[in-house]
């Protein structure tokens, strides 16, 4: 067998979703059917073979250790027959040992490509002579989903990281740069788990949104990369993929492997630079309005789909006297502002950049073939800039030192009824129940203005592979890129307490949906197209417009400056930068 390996394992190293559940399903049964026979006969002989399979195969698709002394005590015979018997496993190629340690004295157990074939068809087989036997006697439709496991497919019911056939071979481990978010932070606390997927280390460096730009900047013009993995902002790929410092993720590997279809459409295209892909999304988080639902009712208010109606509600929920206010959003000065007027003016209908008319908003699909212009300045824009001021109004009284987090706490905490927030953020108050908006937020695409559509501005992480990579560490990044973003993964994170999700598959998952309504929230507002990716439009120059803004916009919160004049001067700086970029 061994010197077809590199051959089989191409073929199974990568089992599809349904495989894994339909083998999942034959061990299910093979399990319980065991059971009911032991049942029925007290005297029995276990045979080895099908315990030890059995066992190894499901701790490997469920990423677990699997190591001699655990497999020799799952055969079910004396410890010395065991032995014998699993010797004659790896003798025959269909269990593999893996070191554990440098010395090699220590190993794990996994199941050959041989074996997992071997229970594939096997699974295929079982479900096709179980219809046959008792396809005429088969129970009513609404019993039918207990019997097999029948419901598990049907359902789409994703299942647990697969352990690689071969483990990565990466000196010194696995180097990941990314954002220090929820979402991230799960990843880390899960990372003995996904060495063992991967097989080796894994070192990760998690820092804030602006240093971790700064540090993926300094990484790209170093000789060799630190990093095989880093973390980009959606908005940060033009300026990444324009100036050569990631690789083009189709030319690394085959674009099928990721299932791309199964990518929100949104957080797909905004993976997308002059065409191509240069990342992957591993985060699609929508900035959402939250807002109390009940609250809202004892108001006798309902929820706001309109930002006229948002200020109403957020003038009747704003009780400073009693220590609640109207709405928190993002307002510190810099970055987090900046954001939120480029947010602002897509709730009235119009982007920063003179993106062209599509379905759907404006099309940010091909800027890398197109000149463009700033459009701060605008009529709509002073729209947005005085929906801020009204704002200001109704929100705490730090709010102008308020940015990702500090704008959900106190949402959680009951001081604040409504709060704009990406879905990243909602652990806060989902997975809390001591805290006042636990099991009573509603979410909502952003409330609009000037009758123009409810959209979700779309944000999130992409992991891109840095073009100074090492070479001879490329191959393995790019199968470790293809395991944290698989559904798998994705669905392993939300187990963990994240509330992100880049895949329709994971968003459909039932245990998913009966985690957090926002999943299904968030998959309806992607089949409505009102997750939208415009409003940060991917440029190289976008995270200096987005700082002028932010800065700009801050002066006129603090009474510094009129909307008028801040939009001047936001939009006279904005195009300093795109002249000095050759764009006007």
């Amino acid at each position: 067998m061994n010197h077809h390996k590199g051959e089989l394992v191409q073929e199974t190293s990568f089992l599809t979703p349904q495989a894994k559940t339909e083998i999942l399903k034959a061990l299910t049964f093979l399990e319980s059917f065991e059971d009911e026979l032991d049942g029925l006969i007290e005297i029995s002989a276990p045979n080895p073979y099908v315990k030890m399979s059995a066992y190894l195969v499901r701790r490997h698709l469920e990423a677990k250790v699997v190591t001699p002394t655990s497999l020799i005590g799952a055969s079910g015979v004396p410890y010395a027959t065991a032995t014998r018997r699993l010797r004659k496993m790896i003798d025959d190629g269909l269990v593999e040992q893996r070191p554990r340690t440098s010395s090699g004295r220590s190993f794990s157990l996994h199941p050959s490509a041989e074996m997992l074939e071997a229970w594939t068809q096997f699974s295929g087989r079982m479900r096709r002579l179980a219809a046959q036997a008792f396809g005429s006697d088969a129970p009513r439709a609404d019993t039918q989903d207990y019997y097999f496991a029948g419901s598990y497919l049907e359902a789409q019911t994703i299942q647990p990281p697969q352990v690689l056939l071969e483990p990565l071979k990466l000196s010194g481990g696995l180097r990941v740069l990314v954002h220090g978010d929820p979402t991230f932070m799960v990843m880390h606390g899960l990372k003995r788990q996904f060495e063992q997927v991967v097989g080796c280390p894994i070192q990760q460096r998690a820092f804030s949104i602006d240093r971790l730009h700064e540090e993926a900047v300094k990484n790209a013009q170093r000789t060799t990369s630190r990093y095989d993995l880093i973390a980009l902002d959606l908005p940060w790929v033009g300026e990444f993929a324009a100036k050569g410092y990631l690789h083009p993720i189709d030319a690394v590997l085959d674009i099928e492997r990721l299932s791309p279809s199964d990518f929100h459409t949104a957080g797909w295209m905004a993976a997308h630079w002059d065409k191509r892909p240069f990342g992957v999304p591993s985060q699609t988080t929508p900035e959402l309005l939250f807002y109390r639902k009940d609250l809202l009712a004892e108001a006798g208010l309902e929820p706001p789909h309109t930002t006229d109606a948002l200020l109403e509600a957020a003038e009747e929920l704003h009780e400073p006297t009693k220590g609640r206010y109207g709405i928190a959003w993002n307002a510190a000065r810099g970055t987090a502002l900046g954001h939120t007027f480029m947010m602002a003016c897509a709730d009235f209908g119009q982007p920063v950049l003179d993106l062209a008319k599509q379905a759907g908003g404006y099309d940010a699909s091909r800027l890398a073939q197109e000149d463009y212009r700033p459009t701060i300045d605008t009529e709509r824009g002073l729209l947005a800039a005085e929906y801020l001021m009204a704002l200001l109004r109704y929100s705490p009284p730090d709010i102008l030192s308020m940015a990702w987090y500090e704008r959900v706490r106190p949402f959680a905490n009951g001081k604040v009824a409504m709060a704009y927030g990406y879905t990243l953020l909602a652990p806060y108050f989902e997975q809390n129940p001591a805290c006042a908006a636990f099991g009573k937020v509603g979410y909502l695409p952003h409330p609009s203005g000037c009758k123009a559509p409810n959209i979700a501005p779309v944000g999130g992480y992409l992991l891109c592979i840095p073009a100074n990579i090492a070479p001879d560490r490329l191959e393995a990044a790019t199968e470790a890129l293809i395991v944290f973003t698989s559904p798998e993964a994705q669905k392993l994170y939300v187990e963990n307490g994240s509330r992100t999700n880049p895949r329709y598959s994971v968003g459909a998952d039932p245990e998913v949906r009966r985690l957090s309504p926002i999943f299904e929230a968030v998959d309806s507002m992607s089949w409505h197209d009102e997750l939208q990716f415009w409003p940060r439009p991917p440029i190289p120059e976008i995270n200096d417009i987005i700082r002028i803004c932010g800065e700009e916009c801050h002066d006129m919160l603090r009474g510094v400056q009129s909307p008028k004049a801040a939009l001047q001067a936001a939009q006279n700086r904005a195009d300093r930068i795109l002249r000095e970029a050759g764009k006007l």
